[in-house]
């Protein structure tokens, strides 16, 4: 009688551990297909600020310059307008805090190497998922 309990209760927690099992798997799998999304999103983000700021490399700036929002800036604004709607797209909180850091590093940061900067946060960002 002690065996046929202990062995239904056995049974009963195999059971819960086999679901809690399919359920850990199922979860990462979804989590792994969610990194890999924002990896694509976050490339593709790259891109579109490689592409929008090689024309800032190569122009010169003089100081009787009028606007003070240079097109480096519009440029700025439009990558971190991206990444942001991106981060609404997929709910990542991970590109809404990137997309926050680039608004800021392009109002707040070293004007002259804005487009450094914000390469930087997105590679620091690109390893950050990567590593996990």
């Amino acid at each position: 009688e002690t065996t046929t309990k202990s062995l239904a209760n056995s049974k009963a927690e195999l059971s819960s551990t086999q679901g809690a099992c399919l359920q850990t798997a199922a979860d990462h799998e979804a989590t792994l297909a969610g990194r890999e999304e924002e990896l694509k999103v976050i490339a593709e983000a790259k891109k579109i600020l490689q592409d929008t700021s090689s024309g800032a490399v190569s122009q010169t700036y003089s100081f009787a310059q009028v606007d003070s929002r240079s097109s480096a800036s519009a440029a700025t604004s439009g990558a971190v307008a991206f990444v942001k709607k991106l981060a609404k797209k997929h709910h990542s909180a991970a590109l809404a805090q990137l997309a926050s850091r680039m608004a800021a590093v392009s109002e707040f940061g070293a004007k002259e190497d804005v487009f450094a900067k914000v390469k930087g946060l997105i590679r620091d960002m690109i390893s950050k998922l990567e590593k996990e």
